[in-house]
């Protein structure tokens, strides 16, 4: 499945029963482009431990385990319902804490990320002599880590520049548990262009939902938006943000956006 260019591996391991300690290998398996499927990660369909719908497991593509993804969720809440796991509206337990999805259309699906557990307005960074103003969002607990860089020419400057600098940022010392880093540019009125460099995947994938959450949530604390249905133009699409704001707090931080199954079916010789 993709959603926005964010694409994943779906099993649905209440049917196939593979062992928990095998799951890392199997993400680095299958998430390999070019040698197998290929996927920016994995995610398993476990039974609920506490009242969900479900259960997801998120793996990153080198396998490590990652406590939740925004376009999976937005992904997975359509897998639910259309495999009869869930209702148009349905709660998924994940790493970080519950999550709730909602279907807007065939195709369109929304979902609540956690709440932040961390959230800093700015959180400076030094990169080569360059303060850069990131701000930086935890969602959930333990949180998602990201941060934010308002860099207005970011599409100006060479690729691998950009690279480098999200790289760095990536690994800043001010960011223990590493950082997902997003750049961000105002392009209009509550609409901004956006381009993450993800954390485990090691370079920039076609959107990041949890990225575009953080990233308005920073921009509204900042006062740079309003956070009500904020545009957020990724490489893979668009997706939309609304958020609550109060007293430099924020919450129910929802992600719209587009879902599309690619293919269903089955492959071996994953365990050689």
């Amino acid at each position: 499945m993709q959603g926005a260019g964010n694409d994943f591996i779906v099993v649905n391991n209440m049917e196939e029963n593979i062992p928990e300690e095998l799951w890392s290998h199997l993400a680095v398996r299958l998430c390999a482009r070019r040698l197998s499927l290929g996927a920016d990660g994995l995610m398993i369909v476990e039974k609920p431990q506490h009242g969900g719908d479900y259960r997801m497991v998120f793996y990153n593509c080198d396998g490590s385990r990652g406590e939740m993804c925004g376009n999976g969720a937005r992904c997975i809440a359509r897998y639910g319902y259309e495999n009869g796991l869930a209702g148009e509206r349905q709660r998924v337990e994940t790493t970080a804490g519950d999550v709730y999805g909602r279907r807007c259309s065939e195709t369109e699906y929304e979902i609540r990320l956690n709440d932040p557990s961390v959230l800093q307005a700015h959180s400076p960074v030094d990169i080569d002599g360059v303060r850069y103003d990131c701000g930086y969002a935890e969602l959930g607990s333990p949180g998602i880590p990201h941060a934010v860089v308002e860099l207005p020419h970011w599409d100006n400057r060479e690729r691998n520049d950009l690279f480098e600098l999200g790289r760095a940022l990536r690994y800043a010392p001010s960011f223990p548990k590493g950082a997902n880093v997003t750049f961000v540019r105002q392009l209009g009125e509550e609409h901004f262009a956006v381009l993450t460099y993800e954390r485990c995947v090691e370079d920039f994938t076609l959107a990041c939902g949890t990225g575009c959450g953080s990233a308005v949530a920073v921009l509204t604390l900042r006062g740079r938006s309003q956070g009500r249905n904020v545009r957020m133009d990724a490489e893979g699409g668009t997706l939309h943000i609304s958020l609550t704001h109060s007293h430099a707090q924020v919450r129910d931080i929802l992600l719209r956006g587009p879902t599309r199954i690619v293919a269903t079916g089955e492959t071996g010789e994953v365990w050689e």
